[in-house]
């Protein structure tokens, strides 16, 4: 069984760890990896397939920048010169991203079956180009592979036949057990910074709707100003974050309060989560890693896709559009828990999907 997966941002990169190594496993399995390049920064790419041991891409598609249209484009066109020279059984994509929506429409068109990684997840914000990605692949895939129960309502509701999905738990939750026990073990994040553990704040800003939107971004600014008065907040800057802020004048504001690194690998971030007595972030992906960690977290956005986390207590969602609301929500979260509960699997999604896999071939 060949298995193309496509990559294309950290996300991603980490849930790949998980499967690959399930894939590397199986002698019927040959897995191809092609990243397309979305993130071709070594700080935010080459780090993680280095730490996390996945094999290196087949190919390197070296697609970046431009608008959405213009990446998605050109992904198409060097993703379908590779599907049809290699002619994969499957093409896997993970999550919601211009690299998914590209992997899934070459593939569509060329007929290969596709398994989406994180099926079934939905903000209901059409604005957002993440739910545009990630609705499009659901509705094209053969392989619909749901982390959780309300993904998996969410895509029969939408009149997807249950024969196509299947709920395999979460492979962050794979990873999370794994390469916590190694951030452990190396001493990573806090200790290589000098932090002391539990007492500082966590943030991480990337998402467009809050990066080009003045006003989002300044309460941002403000609100982590105003928490770094009394907890120290440590924010490994996105160079685009970077970019924004600098053209809105922001920069040196944030700078003066907030204690600015540059983006880590997967690791030296897991294990500052793991430090952390409070994680304030717009990424989905850190809103799990949070839970995981049992690390109380804010959720920087208006809606969340891990909708069970808000409702048992471990996210609280602040619109960012008040710096003192923002500032006061996060420091009221320092110390607190949600329910106890294990929405997200048992640990063992990677096997799953790999069972899955084989049972269609």
């Amino acid at each position: 069984m060949k298995i193309m997966t496509i990559l294309g941002a950290r996300p991603q990169f980490i849930k790949a760890a998980a499967v690959s190594r399930a894939f590397a496993s199986a002698e019927d399995v040959e897995e191809l990896i092609v990243h397309t390049g979305q993130h071709y920064d070594s700080g935010m790419s080459d780090i993680f397939f280095h730490e996390l041991g996945i094999p290196a891409p087949a190919y390197h598609l070296g697609v970046s920048g431009g608008g959405h249209g213009e990446m998605t484009g050109n992904m198409l066109i060097e993703v379908e010169k590779v599907i049809l020279k290699e002619r994969p059984d499957w093409v896997l994509v993970y999550g919601d991203t211009n690299s998914t929506i590209a992997g899934a429409l070459s593939a569509a068109k060329l007929h290969v079956r596709i398994a989406h990684v994180e099926a079934g997840l939905r903000s209901f914000n059409r604005k957002m180009p993440e739910e545009i990605n990630r609705v499009l692949t659901d509705h094209c895939s053969e392989l619909l592979l749901t982390p959780t129960d309300t993904a998996t309502r969410n895509l029969q509701s939408e009149g997807i036949p249950s024969t196509k999905i299947r709920q395999v738990g979460d492979v962050m939750y794979d990873a999370a057990l794994h390469f916590g026990a190694k951030a452990r073990s190396d001493k990573r994040g806090p200790e290589a910074l000098g932090l002391e553990q539990g007492k500082y704040v966590l943030s991480t800003v990337h998402r467009q709707e809050n990066t080009d939107d003045p006003t989002r971004l300044r309460a941002i600014v403000e609100g982590l100003s105003r928490v770094a008065q009394q907890m120290m907040v440590v924010l490994p800057l996105h160079p685009r974050t970077r970019k924004v802020l600098e053209q809105e004048g922001l920069f040196n504001a944030l700078c003066e309060h907030v204690h600015l690194i540059e983006p880590v690998g997967y690791l030296d971030m897991v294990g500052l989560q793991q430090g952390a007595a409070v994680i304030a972030t717009d990424s989905g992906g850190m809103q799990k890693e949070a839970f995981f960690h049992k690390v109380p977290c804010v959720t920087l956005r208006d809606e969340t896709e891990w909708v069970e986390l808000v409702d048992a207590g471990w996210n609280l969602l602040v619109p960012p559009l008040d710096g003192q609301v923002l500032a006061d929500t996060v420091l009221a979260a320092r110390g607190t828990q949600g329910a106890d509960f294990a929405p997200y699997g048992e640990g063992d999604a990677s096997g799953d999907i790999l069972k899955a896999l084989r049972e269609r071939c």
